[in-house]
C-alpha cells in the first residue's frame, strides 16, 4: 500500500476531506499519524497539508480493517505485506477468527445465562426475590 501512488488525476484534500472520505473524525486521521500508520505530508507552498486518492485509500484500508476486528498493530503489519505475502496475511486473519469465535462462544454462554435469568424472573411468584439479583449476589 505504502508505495501506490497514482498522481494522474489524483484528488487533493484537507485533512478534514480526508477524514470524511474515510467516514472517520480528523482526530483519528493525526492519531494515525502519530503512531505511524499514515503518513504525515509536508506543508508545500500553500502552507496546509496535502492528501491525495492514495492516502484516502489508505485510510479505507485501516478504517475497514478495525471494523474488521484487526488491531493497529495487526493493519500495520498487513499494511507492510505485499501482494506476495499472502500467507502472512493469511495467518493474521485465521488469528482475528480464532479470537471472534471465541468472543462468541463467550458471548453464547452470556446469552444462555440471560434467557434462564430471563425465565426464572418470568416465572417468579408474587413476593419472592428477584432471580437475577439473586444471580449476582451468588458466588461465582
Amino acid at each position: 500500500m505504502h508505495g501506490h501512488r497514482e498522481h494522474s488525476n489524483n484528488s487533493i484534500m484537507t485533512i478534514s476531506q480526508l477524514a470524511k472520505s474515510a467516514g472517520i473524525k480528523t482526530e483519528t486521521v493525526r492519531y494515525y499519524q502519530r503512531i505511524g500508520l499514515l503518513r504525515t505530508p509536508g506543508r508545500p507552498g500553500h502552507g496546509f497539508r496535502s492528501y491525495d486518492d492514495g492516502d484516502a485509500l489508505h485510510l479505507r484500508f485501516i478504517r475497514h480493517g478495525r471494523t474488521l476486528g484487526f488491531t493497529l498493530d495487526e493493519i500495520a503489519a498487513l499494511l507492510r505485506l505485499s501482494a506476495a505475502d499472502c500467507k502472512e496475511a493469511e495467518k493474521l486473519a485465521t488469528e482475528r477468527l480464532a479470537a471472534v469465535r471465541a468472543k462468541l462462544a463467550d458471548l453464547q454462554r452470556l446469552e444462555t445465562a440471560l434467557l434462564h435469568t430471563v425465565s426464572e424472573c418470568r416465572r417468579r411468584q408474587p413476593h419472592a426475590g428477584c432471580p437475577l439479583i439473586e444471580v449476582l449476589l451468588a458466588d461465582g
